[in-house]
């Protein structure tokens, strides 16, 4: 979307993009400065950075920012001049949806013919599926694609696909042969990790815990523990890598139970950070038991 928006704002000339994936892990605050080397330079869906490089900002996670001055900075300069290029809102499920709506609004951009696109990344990214077991098994070829991206999108998967992107039908690219191949090895591991759930998982009142840090896990899929305990509220799971300890927390979507807490604000006390329903904290890989204690105590706050 924003390669649209930036040929859109340059009509007839010769641009071109490069694309990196970023992730958190422990002690990250966000991106490197020394990557802003285009004459442009965009942060997308991920933490905010002071660097007097960054030129445009769309981001809509309500941990946005890894301090106060940073959110300063950004106050400042998204008011700077008449042409506003820096936008954060927390209340957008999707920064895709959120770079579509300002994209039309700000500069006119036309985006009807990315309405599939807009629709597909706004009901996975704010988990707007009409049951968790839509999630789970994944079956509608998009959210094959979907699963791809999750566990192969780096620089390289992004430089090639946001062209085809571009040009291509998202169902058409999703039925292709190598997004189909790429997909058949997670899919299985997938199955694997349904069943590791089960065998690890404890359940405290309307919480589910699922400690994997005894076992190496490739693929770690989401919702399942909303698929299996439907009646749930709140799952907290603790995955361990080579590189980090990870703890992912979520409200459950479709729960009969309300939400009685901000998920964000729980995970930002630890490092990490997210949104209101969803977030995620990384510790160091050499630091499990820490993790695991970590896991229990927000299981226990969860549970209140």
């Amino acid at each position: 979307m924003f390669t649209r928006l930036m040929r859109h704002i340059h009509p007839g000339e010769e641009l071109s993009f490069t694309y990196r994936a970023q992730g958190y892990g422990p002690g990250s605050t966000g991106v490197d400065p020394a990557i802003f080397t285009g004459q442009e330079n965009a942060i997308l869906d991920f933490r905010f950075s002071p660097s007097p490089q960054l030129t445009w900002y769309f981001d809509h996670h309500v941990s946005a920012f890894p301090s106060p001055a940073d959110r300063v900075t950004y106050e400042e300069r998204s008011q700077k001049g008449d042409s506003r290029t820096m936008f954060h809102d927390g209340a957008y499920g999707s920064c895709t949806k959120l770079i579509a709506d300002i994209g039309r609004a700000e500069f006119g951009l036309d985006t009807s013919g990315e309405s599939e696109l807009i629709r597909w990344a706004d009901m996975i990214d704010t988990a707007g599926f009409p049951s968790a077991e839509m999630a789970v098994a994944r079956s509608e070829p998009v959210l094959h694609l979907m699963t791809v991206v999750e566990h192969q999108g780096n620089d390289a998967f992004l430089q090639t696909m946001v062209p085809r992107l571009l040009e291509e039908p998202l169902e058409e690219i999703a039925r292709g042969p190598d997004i189909e191949a790429a997909f058949a090895p997670l899919a299985a591991q997938h199955e694997g990790y349904v069943e590791l759930v089960k065998k690890h998982a404890t359940v405290k009142g309307d919480v589910v815990i699922v400690d994997l840090s005894s076992v190496v896990v490739d693929v770690a899929a989401k919702f399942v523990t909303y698929s299996l305990w439907p009646d749930s509220a709140y799952s907290v799971v603790l995955s361990v890598s080579p590189s980090k300890c990870k703890i992912s927390i979520g409200y459950n979507p479709w729960s009969p139970i309300p939400r009685r807490h901000n998920i964000a604000a729980i995970c930002e006390r630890h490092g990490g950070g997210g949104h209101p329903v969803v977030g995620a904290i990384s510790l160091p890989a050499d630091q499990a038991e820490r993790a695991r204690k970590l896991t229990n105590e927000i299981a226990e706050e969860l549970a209140v």
